[in-house]
């Protein structure tokens, strides 16, 4: 039979209002009877009736996260640490997925808001340019995930992807490579501020950039390294061939730099690349992979973080959560 709160409550001699207030963290009660409570909780492995509590206080402790791509190594990963940094925090995680598509995203939030979830995460395949943006029925907390759409006005964490950019063109630059090339993505804020920030170091470094040097790809996320190939072939096409990179995502480089060696180029020797998202096995492949790190770990503990608060309390002023990016130097940009 489960233990009730009554039941510590009997064992101690105390009310059922002082072990529920040291459950819930409350500092009224005295130090000697928070460690009296606990340790009687350890011993009889007490769990609390969470669909009771939700039903008292008018919560499910549970949270929303829809994302485009379960496969997508970022997503997955970042999923995995949000969940268990929400675990923590004693929330559990309702996940889906969108598959890219802009109705399934919609049908996705509404399923997950008729279950009632506290607070819902969603990084959108909606385009920036979207008439129909839909977020949820404004009654739960929003927190946009990777991918930000600033004129709803919504909580938001990710990378900060114009300093991704910048710092991905200026690495290889600094390495004397005069015709950067960007393959990126379209419709979406990462996709976006990541060119701005590839221009804006090739502004900063006085390099023109030739109209045919900036390459996108819609669905990028989805068609990854498949897009990264055509692009990067596009590239070699033209008259005048580039002897760097910035590539949107890891993926999208990998699928670029077959193309290069296909074409018999050397990586770095001809042609230089970096990445993002520094994928697990990134140093692992023939050609480690140059990247910037965005710490999805860190994104997902992040993102935990203010979801809780805004489950806690929705009428939390709206936050923006940017991290700072990381360079992973590898043998794709500099020869050993």
């Amino acid at each position: 039979m489960a233990v009730r709160l009554k039941d510590i409550a009997k064992d101690l001699g105390v009310s059922t209002v002082t072990v529920s207030k040291v459950l819930r963290g409350n500092p009224e009660i005295s130090e000697r009877t928070r460690a009296r409570v606990l340790k009687r909780v350890r011993e009889l492995n007490y769990q609390p009736n969470m669909q009771a509590r939700g039903l008292a206080g008018g919560r499910s402790f549970t949270a929303g996260l829809v994302v485009p791509d379960l496969v997508h190594p970022f997503f997955g990963e970042f999923a995995k640490s949000l969940g268990g940094a929400l675990r923590a925090s004693g929330l559990g995680l309702m996940l889906a997925s969108s598959e890219e598509d802009p109705e399934i995203e919609v049908q996705e939030i509404r399923t997950l808001l008729n279950r009632g979830v506290d607070v819902l995460l969603v990084a959108s395949c909606q385009t920036l340019e979207s008439e129909s943006l839909f977020f949820g029925d404004g009654a739960r907390p929003l927190l946009l995930i990777d991918r930000n759409f600033t004129k709803i006005g919504a909580s938001f964490v990710g990378s900060d992807d114009v300093q991704v950019g910048e710092m991905g063109t200026r690495h290889l630059i600094s390495l004397g490579r005069k015709n950067v090339a960007h393959i990126g993505g379209q419709g979406m804020s990462p996709a976006v501020d990541r060119q701005a920030g590839y221009r804006k170091a090739m502004a900063a470094a006085k390099i023109k950039v030739p109209a045919n040097f900036v390459v996108t790809r819609d669905r990028i996320e989805e068609s990854g390294d498949s897009a990264g190939y055509y692009a990067m072939q596009e590239l070699l096409s033209q008259g005048a061939r580039p002897d760097a990179v910035f590539c949107y995502n890891d993926l999208s480089a990998l699928g670029a730099m077959k193309a290069a060696m296909q074409a018999g180029l050397r990586i770095p020797e001809d042609i230089a690349f970096v990445g993002c998202g520094n994928l697990r096995y990134a140093e692992y492949l023939k050609v480690p992979l140059t990247s910037i790190d965005h710490s999805t770990e860190r994104l997902g503990v992040a993102a935990a973080n203010l979801a809780s608060q805004l489950a806690e309390s929705p009428l939390t002023l709206p936050q923006t959560v940017l991290l700072e990016p990381k360079l992973m130097v590898r043998r794709s940009s500099v020869a050993e």
